[in-house]
This record gives structure tokens, sequence and C-alpha cells, in this order.
């Protein structure tokens, strides 16, 4: 089961039967493996992105990035994976779409932050 044992204790208490917790988490699990999906279709058919992410390199408020590809795997509520760019990538710890024209990873490790990506500039 998805949640911890306060979570589930907590549940119980707002009147929750165990069949219903059940049906929760799974449904939490769907909802997971569902933006997942989604994110990756985002990125599948772009060449280029946009993003707030602040870069030393860049002048841009809002910088280009060629994409190659992101990568995500499920584990009950947590989004993991790898976006990689033209020449450097990143570990994704966490997504979620926020718009039709824009979602927001958090990247791990060198950008340790949560950042929007769009295909249009002007959508940032």
């Amino acid at each position: 089961m998805h949640f911890d044992q306060r979570t589930q204790a907590a549940l119980r208490e707002a009147g929750l039967s165990d069949g219903e917790i059940r049906a929760a988490s799974e449904r939490v699990v769907e909802a997971t493996g569902e933006a997942a999906d989604d994110l990756e279709a985002f990125f599948a058919d772009l060449d280029a992105v946009y993003s707030d992410m602040d870069q030393a390199h860049s002048a841009e408020e809002f910088p280009e990035h060629a994409v190659d590809y992101l990568d995500l795997f499920t584990h009950a509520d947590d989004i993991r994976g790898y976006l990689r760019f033209d020449s450097w990538g990143v570990p994704v710890t966490g997504g979620r779409v926020l718009s039709e024209d824009v979602v927001e990873l958090s990247l791990g490790p060198t950008v340790n932050d949560r950042v929007r990506f769009a295909a249009d500039r002007d959508a940032l």
C-alpha cells in the first residue's frame, strides 16, 4: 500500500474503510503513472524547450535547451528519471503538468530546483 502507517490510521479515523484506503492508494499510483506519461509526452515531439532555469552561462531570461529525451519511471507516488539535453543531463526527482503548454520538473544535483519548461518562450 502506498500510504504509510500514520496516514492509514488517520484515514481510518476519518471514516475510510480498509478497502477505501486501498482504492485511494491504487488511484494515487495510477495518477502518478499518468503524470509521468504526460510529462514524457510533452518532451517527446520537441527538439527544444525554454525554461525558467537559472543558468550562469546564459543571459536569456528564459534560456533555450535542445532536448534529447526525458526518461521517467514511477514507484508509488514518486516520479524519477533523467532529462537529457544536447550536451548535458540532470536527474529528475518529481514533476507535474501545469498546463497544456507548461510543465514543471524537480531537477536533482547540479540544478537542485523546480524548473518550468515550455515549448514557447511566451508561455513562461
